[in-house]
């Protein structure tokens, strides 16, 4: 059976929601990405050294990063002479099969799921830069969570941006969740102290910590991680279980510099991936899984406060790959 069979049969099997979210969360990459393959796929007819070459400027055009295709393009070549294909329209499909297979790795597919502990408190901490979707994600994860049946608790622990404290009241609010917070300029320590308390005392489940997102001086960022990191740590001893970096997919490059930054700063568990729906360079989320070991754990794919979506790399690369795969569909 062909890997785009495969794909389809996949998300027959899943939510026909989640397959159409990625498909339609990734419009805008899909059609750049597909417009070029579909280009690259008339203008040669066979497989040669040439067409390996603008493939991977496709490639690299998506944001995949250069490491990644570098990476592809050895495993693609590879595969394509032990197939011994010859036909390009062909190499599409080997490209799909190999970009799921470099995200995973050695990994199994469990490291897209977020970490919650069964009994007792998790503690969700969430960096990031100003502007990059950090208080709308924290929202309507805490929208998500409330869905699956968990209790939940916000902490407003960016207490330096102008109106950051207000904005996750707000989020609060709309999702029915209690926000824990102290005045605008606070230590953020004490917040989480606070925060961890009211949270044990009323026996919640998760815990969603906000924090600061000023990169001017790294020095500060890293030192105040730390401490609010060491105090939620030594209130519940396996805190924080998740360290979630929200990064906002518009950015491309420089999402992944302020990736490598953050993980240096803080033991970075995971991506979150915002605005995944406004870019034509949605090959970033291969990036940052391929070149900084980290997994992507949600991708925004919206406006709509159920549009934060779990990532699944197979899902992903059926957005990227969804024209080619119903188009082979219809031929079959």
């Amino acid at each position: 059976m062909s890997f785009f069979k495969k794909l389809k049969e996949k998300f027959n099997k899943q939510s026909e929601e989640v397959s159409e979210k990625f498909k339609e969360g990734l419009t805008k990459t899909r059609d750049s990405f597909a417009s070029k393959m579909n280009d690259l796929v008339a203008k040669y007819r066979s497989v040669d050294e040439e067409f390996f070459e603008e493939l991977e400027e496709v490639l690299i055009s998506a944001d995949v990063g250069v490491q990644t295709v570098m990476d592809l393009m050895e495993e693609l070549e590879m595969e394509v002479k032990r197939r011994n294909i010859k036909d390009t329209a062909l190499v599409t499909e080997v490209i799909s099969e190999k970009l799921v297979e470099i995200y995973y790795g050695q990994d199994n597919e469990e490291i897209e799921k977020l970490n919650i502990q069964e009994d007792g408190l998790s503690v969700v901490l969430f960096v990031g830069v100003n502007g990059v979707g950090k208080t709308t994600t924290i929202g309507k994860l805490a929208h998500r969570l409330k869905e699956e049946g968990k209790t939940v608790m916000l902490a407003a622990g960016d207490t330096f941006r102008a109106g950051a404290i207000e904005q996750l009241e707000v989020w609060g609010e709309r999702v029915g969740v209690e926000v824990i917070k102290h005045s605008e300029g606070s230590d953020p320590a004490a917040v989480m102290y606070d925060a961890v308390q009211a949270a044990k005392s009323r026996g919640v489940d998760v815990l969603l910590c906000d924090t600061a997102g000023r990169l001017q001086n790294k020095v500060n960022l890293m030192n105040e991680l730390t401490k609010v990191k060491r105090v939620i740590t030594r209130e519940v001893p396996d805190a924080p279980h998740e360290v979630l970096l929200v990064l906002d997919a518009t950015t491309g490059q420089n999402a992944m510099s302020q990736a490598k930054t953050f993980s240096q700063a803080t033991d970075v568990t995971g991506i979150v991936l915002s605005k995944l729906d406004g870019t034509a360079k949605g090959g970033i989320v291969l990036a940052i899984r391929n070149e900084l070991s980290i997994p992507v754990k949600y991708v925004g794919l919206g406006e709509k406060v159920t549009d934060l979506q779990p990532f699944d790399a197979h899902a992903f690369v059926y957005g990227l790959f969804s024209n080619l795969v119903d188009n082979q569909q219809k031929e079959e």
